[in-house]
């Protein structure tokens, strides 16, 4: 009898493992499924100062945000969305941390135009997550910022000019004599302005500076500027970031 029982617990140890490792499969399945292949390009026009090698980054994170947005996973949860703002920042989201594997396909130059073709590995069952997330947090203006710099508020007046607040983080000198280390590469606010198809209209660059009149002067840290800036009359909606 002592065979017999000690073959049946082994049996039952056989059928544990096979079960496991059967609800292991689909898991493993689904997870494989959840990542997905996207591709996007974009082509972009830039003007001084921003340089050629600012431009090619800036076309290339574009081409990704394209991606993303395009994909199916995000086309079937945002299809009755219609606040752009909120679309714009999940596309921005699951760019930025639910996307592995980027590549750059295709880039070019031709004057003052920038070309970008890329391809990643897209976390597809991430979106509904970040979305139901986004939407139990509101829609309030998302703040950027890097080690110089942090966006306060940005928003619209009546008159279409759109107001970002901005705080300096360090010390920013505009001056001629500006002391080594200086981070004025890194303190400039960027503005995308984008139609009603999600497109981008323009981008633009602007040094954040303590007033509008004042070109060269100093930025304490903790110290506060504002930035006024005319909407172009096709733009819907924007995005305010700071150069990482």
């Amino acid at each position: 009898m002592t065979p017999l029982l000690s073959l049946s617990r082994s049996g039952a140890l056989f059928a544990v493992a096979v079960q496991c490792f059967a609800s292991w499969i689909p898991a493993q399945a689904a997870s494989d499924q959840s990542r997905v292949d996207i591709t996007g390009d974009y082509r972009y026009a830039y003007h001084q100062p921003e340089t050629a090698s600012e431009a090619k980054q800036h076309a290339c994170t574009e081409a990704l945000h394209q991606a993303v947005s395009t994909s199916a996973a995000v086309r079937e949860h945002t299809a009755s969305i219609v606040d752009s703002k909120l679309f714009h920042t999940l596309v921005h989201t699951l760019a930025a941390q639910h996307v592995t594997d980027r590549q750059i396909l295709q880039q070019s130059e031709q004057g003052r135009t920038v070309y970008c073709k890329v391809k990643a590995v897209f976390e597809a069952d991430a979106v509904e997550r970040v979305l139901i997330a986004q939407t139990a947090n509101g829609s309030e203006q998302v703040l950027d910022q890097n080690r110089a710099l942090k966006i306060l508020a940005a928003h619209e007046e009546a008159d279409g000019t759109l107001v970002i607040t901005y705080q300096a983080r360090k010390r920013l000198d505009w001056l001629g004599t500006a002391y080594q280390g200086g981070l004025r590469e890194a303190a400039d606010v960027m503005v995308d302005f984008y139609d009603e198809q999600g497109i981008l209209v323009r981008s633009s660059r602007h040094p954040a500076r303590k007033s509008a009149a004042a070109g060269d002067d100093v930025m304490n840290p903790g110290e506060i500027g504002t930035l006024k800036i005319p909407k172009p009359l096709n733009a819907k909606t924007f995005r305010v970031w700071v150069v990482k």
